[in-house]
């Protein structure tokens, strides 16, 4: 009886963290890059809505590790890429950045992944590989987990930045000790100072 109350406690705890973590919203494209607020009336979005739409997306409530929200800007034109667990973060992702002052319209290619007992397994035992691990576990600490771990019929996807080459590579080894992954894709960034 003691066990099972401290396993509910600490499915609790982990349930808690993860839902308290968002978004690695990316920016890409040309339209991407930093200018000034008065690109917004002078007819460019530029960089507010970038700002904006990162913003939003980071506030997204159930947004966790298990999920990867991408999105470029083309004039007032959003695209939102990327993979998430629950169909209704796709539509609540649509929802909030369509609200934004500027946005004209939002091309949503968000992918929602299957569900799969066994991709839910390999999800929590990947990241208990990574999050756990000596090297990495000061990662975990933030308030945005910066590594995103995309479980898709077995394959694993990392996704995120990372502070330089040797987390990435730990990473990549740690996801690769799960058992039943197939295959490991590697996409994580080395932060640049």
């Amino acid at each position: 009886m003691r066990k099972s109350a401290k396993l509910v406690i600490a499915v609790m705890l982990c349930s808690l963290a993860l839902a308290a973590s968002a978004p690695s919203a990316r920016a890409s494209g040309p339209a991407s890059k930093r200018k000034s607020r008065d690109d917004q009336t002078s007819g460019r979005p530029g960089g507010y809505l970038v700002r904006a739409v990162r913003h939003q997306l980071l506030m997204l409530p159930y947004y966790s590790v298990f999920d990867n929200i991408e999105f470029s800007v083309d004039g007032y034109r959003v695209t939102l890429s990327g993979e998430v667990v629950r169909p209704t973060l796709k539509s609540d992702a649509e929802n909030v950045v369509k609200r934004i002052e500027g946005v004209e319209r939002v091309v949503n290619k968000i992918k929602v992944l299957p569900a799969s007992f066994n991709d839910d397994r390999i999800r929590h035992a990947t990241y208990r590989a990574i999050y756990r691990h000596p090297v990495l576990n000061r990662y975990a600490l933030q308030s945005v987990p910066p590594i995103h771990i995309i479980v898709d019929n077995g394959n694993v996807t990392l996704v995120g930045v990372v502070a330089n080459e040797m987390d990435k590579n730990v990473a990549y080894v740690q996801a690769n000790s799960v058992p039943e992954v197939f295959s490991v894709t590697n996409r994580l960034r080395v932060e640049k100072d």
